[in-house]
């Protein structure tokens, strides 16, 4: 598999991914059944494993589960150098361009480059961008940066561009979990029709209405991740979303 062709082709050709994200350290047994079954029932395109404070050991634990339930790609979407695994089949290696945190810049990167240059995993260099989601989320805490004004879409536009121009492969557009507002159709619009590569916007997503309306605005992959860990149940209607937008 080669992720980042495949969402290449897919964005040139209109086709919508979902991702669901997995949080190993919120995850509960009795849920990530359920979410598995209906993941796989459902054909969602990408799990994304992550989160602010996972260590390795229960990194490798869920990976090897979820790998024994069902084939749906496991990408890693860490949190930190600490949160890499030969378990799963690629990893966006994220700077957080949004912000200026020399250590999510590059700093991590650098620890981290050794152990990839070894591994199996596909290594896609994506383009991260806070956004305000109206209260401080775990990110916003653990990264120590500011994130953009949730109506200041220039900045985003801006920021996404000198990440493109940069050679990122993708840009990640992110409220954070938990995100009481998510990010606007305006704002994903902007962004959207400013930059050539690959879109994906995630945070504070609660209903299939919401994934719609950010297929429409223009992102090519939606995350979905805290609104299925109390109802697995809603991904049957937020999967239905890609083709009905």
């Amino acid at each position: 598999m080669n992720l980042h062709h495949q969402l290449q082709e897919s964005k040139a050709n209109g086709q919508k991914k979902m991702a669901v994200l997995f949080d190993p350290d919120k995850m509960r047994l009795e849920k990530m059944s359920q979410t598995l079954e209906l993941a796989a029932e459902l054909n969602i395109d990408y799990f994304f494993i992550g989160g602010s404070l996972i260590v390795n050991n229960m990194l490798d634990e869920v990976l090897a589960s979820i790998r024994q339930r069902c084939s749906i790609p496991l990408v890693l979407f860490p949190g930190s150098s600490f949160q890499l695994s030969y378990k799963a089949d690629a990893l966006l290696f994220l700077s957080l361009i949004s912000g200026r945190n020399p250590e999510l810049l590059i700093g991590q990167h650098v620890i981290a480059a050794p152990f990839l240059k070894m591994s199996p995993l596909e290594i896609i260099s994506t383009g991260y961008l806070l956004i305000d989601g109206g209260v401080q989320t775990s990110v916003q805490y653990m990264s120590n940066t500011y994130p953009i004004p949730a109506q200041k879409a220039d900045i985003a536009v801006c920021t996404a561009l000198a990440g493109e121009m940069l050679g990122l492969k993708l840009m990640y557009l992110d409220a954070g979990s938990g995100a009481r507002i998510p990010i606007s159709s305006a704002m994903i619009e902007a962004v959207s029709n400013a930059v050539s590569v690959p879109v994906i916007v995630g945070g504070g997503i609660r209903t299939p209405e919401k994934v719609a309306e950010n297929y429409r605005a223009g992102a090519d992959v939606v995350v979905v991740g805290t609104a299925l860990e109390s109802d697995p149940s809603l991904m049957r209607e937020m999967a239905a979303a890609r083709t009905s937008f």
